[in-house]
């Protein structure tokens, strides 16, 4: 994925595998206690709130969103699938594919093209 091949300086491949992994499952974990919250945008992009960016390693939305999907419980789907319908929108992965994201929580929406 993507997110694995955002190495720091003197990161090894297998190491950054690892710091993604650690981000997910600490995002996952966070969801399930509700000290985590995913939000929809109105182009159907994905954010997760409720970490900072140091806890974040760099870990992109659409990445944590992709690695619940693919490897998540029931119940981390689950809170996904409950976000796309308070947004009355589904999570747009052509969106997520393009690059849309958030750097403040959901409040305004944005890729880096142009």
């Amino acid at each position: 994925m993507p997110c694995d091949t955002q190495l720091r300086k003197n990161q090894t491949i297998t190491e950054r595998k690892s710091e993604v992994k650690s981000v997910v499952e600490r995002v996952a974990q966070r969801l399930m206690a509700g000290s985590a919250k995913v939000q929809v945008g109105p182009q159907g992009a994905v954010v997760f709130t409720g970490l900072s960016d140091a806890e974040r390693a760099g870990v992109t939305d659409a990445c944590i969103y992709r690695r619940i999907m693919v490897s998540g419980t029931a119940l981390q789907k689950a809170k996904i699938a409950q976000a796309e319908q308070i947004a009355g929108r589904s999570i747009n992965k052509q969106i997520i594919g393009q690059g849309a994201h958030s750097h403040d929580g959901g409040r305004t929406w944005h890729d880096h093209k142009g």
